[in-house]
């Protein structure tokens, strides 16, 4: 693959689309609130093997079925919309928080990951992209599609966890500074599930407004 001009832009397209808060975003902030770093980046993973999936999806063609079968979409945006609600009302219930919740262990670390992975899979936007946008960086004069198909997945998952790395950072160091006050720490944390429920609400109206 001789040309590369196109991988820049692509980033700068993909750095758009991941930096803007969505389901994906969503799960991290509320996985670091209730379960710390580790939790946090245990997330990240999940999020960006979702990723992968979706590329492995785009690459053989079954991201037609999609198109082929359009109530799959509205199917996937009420379970993952619903999933990042119960996220925040899980964080409105908490009535105390002391430093990072999750770091308790590798149970919570192993449902971060598997949670969003499924919040990812179940990200019917992400299914948008693979069939509107993703196809426009694919060229055949370029090479094998896989080998395309692989670096552009690669540029993925590390703006992914740059993105979502500092997402976690200032999550933490948001409940960090307030340590010292326990009230006003969950506080903090019943404002982050306002906020999940506000993203999970604004992202089922939406998708169902293009539907529309």
């Amino acid at each position: 693959m001789t040309e590369t001009h196109h991988l820049w832009l692509y980033f700068l397209v993909i750095f758009g689309v991941i930096v803007l808060p969505g389901m994906d975003m969503a799960y991290v902030i509320g996985s670091s609130m209730k379960g710390g770093h580790r939790s946090g980046f245990a997330a990240i993973a999940g999020i960006v093997v979702g990723g992968i999936i979706h590329f492995f999806i785009g690459a053989t063609g079954l991201s037609a079925v999609f198109a082929l079968l359009p109530w799959i979409y509205p199917v996937m945006l009420i379970a993952g919309s619903a999933y990042i609600a119960w996220l925040g009302i899980g964080l409105l219930r908490l009535s105390s928080l002391s430093g990072p919740v999750a770091g308790q262990g590798g149970s919570n670390i192993s449902k971060s990951f598997m949670g969003a992975l499924a919040t990812c899979l179940l990200n019917p936007k992400a299914y948008v992209f693979i069939l509107a946008i993703f196809p426009q960086f694919i060229h055949r004069e370029y090479g094998s599609v896989w080998v395309q198909t692989s670096i552009l997945s690669i540029i993925t998952a590390a703006t992914q966890v740059l993105v979502y790395g500092c997402v976690v950072f200032i999550a933490l160091q948001s409940q960090r500074r307030l340590a010292a006050k326990p009230h006003s720490n969950v506080l903090l944390a019943k404002a982050i599930g306002v906020l999940l429920i506000i993203t999970a609400i604004l992202t089922l109206n939406g998708g169902l407004s293009q539907m529309g």
